[in-house]
């Protein structure tokens, strides 16, 4: 006997609205398998806008708008400083787009009618790809295949370096994480905004009289949007640090 489909509470979003209204319209069927990847395309075409406006209003005396940018990317590249070190410099456009990237998607959700695209595993598995790429890539740019190799298997001294168990036990351990992480990155920012969303489409269902307690979680919804494009970044600027050179 088939196991009854149980329906997961989602706040509908213009996508979802229209393929529902013309539910014969083969292009909205499409579109809302792809939803996910056209909530992000959209945030990809905001920013970019943005940031072709922004910088075509470069001034020598910054205004309020140019005052907090530079502010941001300041403190940004102060944070990347912090625990890179002057080489990782190098990374902060990487990371920085990453968490403005990140936080608008989370933010996203949070706009009537639109979706969070990271509430979407193929979505957050594709950024922490894009991360696991570039830091196997950088890791063998900087260190060298020798280098890196020796580097998994543990950077071995003295008897260590003779021995065969524990170099092989630690490069076996080194690979298991290096695949791990983009799992483990990918799932800890979807589950958590998945989360926030169903949490918010159940408030909903409840009609007039759980508004005071939707508010609230859409606040702190907000507020877990920042936290986890932090948390995201923070992981990837220690991932940096520990493929970089040990002095």
């Amino acid at each position: 006997m088939a196991e009854p489909h149980i329906a997961v509470p989602e706040l509908p979003n213009i996508i979802s609205v229209l393929s529902n209204i013309f539910y014969s319209c083969q292009f909205l069927k499409d579109l809302r398998f792809w939803e996910s990847t056209v909530f992000s395309a959209v945030v990809i075409m905001v920013l970019s806008g943005a940031a072709f406006i922004a910088s075509r209003r470069i001034a020598v005396v910054p205004g309020r708008g140019q005052a907090a940018i530079e502010t941001f990317v300041g403190g940004f590249d102060g944070f990347i400083y912090g625990i890179l070190g002057p080489r990782g410099r190098k990374f902060t456009p990487f990371i920085g787009t990453l968490f403005i990237y990140i936080l608008t998607m989370n933010l996203l959700g949070m706009v009537p009618f639109m979706k969070s695209p990271t509430a979407s595993w193929s979505v957050t598995l594709a950024l922490a790809l894009c991360v696991f790429i570039y830091l196997q890539y950088t890791a063998l740019k900087e260190l060298g295949f020798s280098g890196y190799l020796y580097h998994l298997l543990g950077r071995p001294k003295g008897i260590l370096a003779f021995s065969v168990f524990i170099p092989l036990l630690m490069l076996f351990l080194h690979i298991l994480s290096e695949l791990i992480r983009p799992i483990s990155l990918s799932l800890r920012l979807r589950s958590n905004i998945w989360g926030d969303e169903m949490l918010l489409a159940v408030l909903a269902n409840f009609g007039i009289k759980a508004v005071p307690l939707l508010v609230f979680n859409m606040a702190l919804g907000i507020v877990a949007a920042f936290v986890q494009a932090v948390v995201f970044c923070l992981l990837t600027t220690i991932y940096f640090a520990l493929i970089s050179e040990h002095e």
